[in-house]
Order: structure tokens, then C-alpha cells, then sequence
């Protein structure tokens, strides 16, 4: 695989990332470069993380994780997607919830959501005899800078939906959710 190609998977497989940062930044109250900067690490180092985890554990595991690849990435975003409309549904003013959108745990989550994929390219990527640390570079080099972006468009989204801005970004994660299982089917 020359630099061209890989860009073209990188550019791939940071579009779900990129539709969760837009989802991020729909739910901050005030898009900042450090929030956007945090995303974009999360989503960059996991989408380089996981084709080299896949390059690692080889093909002979590929067709386990690629038949359940989908369904696990739609559970994780229903379940993440369907909590922000909850909380944000049923959030009463006078309780203090925690909203915040940054929590890393929940960006673990997203990144492993997101980056399913990801792992799977690993598994081909040897077959193409290309350098496993040039693929993952460039891969989370991409996935850093259009996520960083997707942060602050989501921002500017955000602030013309109001307080619907949560209902919305859990509505795209379970979108998001259901278009990888139906790509997955």
C-alpha cells in the first residue's frame, strides 16, 4: 500500500470517529481546542491503536471478530446514544447531573466503538507489505485532525439547537450505531 492508499483508508475509517466528534461538540456547552484536542486524541489513538492490535493478533482470529464486529459497535452506541437522550429527557433542574460530554470513560467507549474496524484493516495490512508504523501513523494522524474539526462543527451546530443539543448527539450515536449494523449485515 503506497501513502495515497493509506490516506484513503485513513480518511475511511475516521468518518464514524468523525460523526461522534461532531456529536461531542453538539453536547458541549462551549466548544474549547483542549476539548476538541482531547476528542481528537481519543478517537486519533485509538484508530492507530487498533490495526496495529489487529497486525498483531493475525488473520486467524479475523473472521471471529468481523462476524461480531458490527453488533458489538451498535450496542455500544444505543447504549451510549440512548443515556444522552435519557438524561437528557428526564435531567431535573434542581439535581446536579453529570453531563459532561469529555468523561473519558465515555470517550474510551467511543474510540473502541469506532475503531472496530480499524482493528480488522490491521489483519489485511501485512498482506500488503506495508510498515505496521507508517499504516498507524497516518491512520491517527488523519483521524486526529478531522476529528478535531468534526468537535468544533458540532459546536457551531450545538449552538443553534439550545438544550435539544443532547437529545441530538444521542440520536446520532444511535444512528451512527445502526448504519454499522446494517454495513456489518
Amino acid at each position: 500500500m503506497n501513502v495515497f492508499s493509506l490516506i484513503a483508508v485513513a480518511i475511511g475509517l475516521a468518518m464514524d470517529a468523525f460523526s461522534v466528534a461532531i456529536a461531542k461538540g453538539v453536547s458541549l456547552k462551549e466548544v474549547k481546542k483542549a476539548n476538541a484536542i482531547k476528542v481528537a486524541l481519543f478517537f486519533g489513538g485509538f484508530q492507530a491503536l487498533m490495526p496495529l492490535l489487529g497486525w498483531l493478533i493475525g488473520e486467524r482470529f479475523s473472521s471471529y471478530i468481523a462476524a461480531s464486529a458490527h453488533w458489538i459497535a451498535f450496542v455500544l452506541m444505543l447504549l451510549l446514544g440512548g443515556k444522552m437522550i435519557y438524561e437528557s429527557i428526564f435531567e431535573r433542574k434542581d439535581e446536579v447531573v453529570d453531563t459532561n460530554p469529555l468523561k473519558a470513560s465515555s470517550l474510551i467507549i467511543l474510540s473502541i466503538a469506532t475503531s472496530i474496524d480499524a482493528l480488522l484493516v490491521g489483519f489485511t495490512i501485512a498482506l500488503f507489505d506495508t510498515p505496521i508504523f507508517l499504516a498507524v501513523s497516518i491512520i491517527g494522524l488523519v483521524t486526529f485532525v478531522i476529528c478535531y474539526f468534526g468537535v468544533f462543527l458540532g459546536g457551531k451546530i450545538g449552538g443553534y439547537l439550545g438544550k435539544y443539543a443532547t437529545i441530538m448527539g444521542g440520536i446520532i450515536l444511535i444512528g451512527i450505531g445502526i448504519l454499522m449494523l446494517v454495513e456489518g449485515l
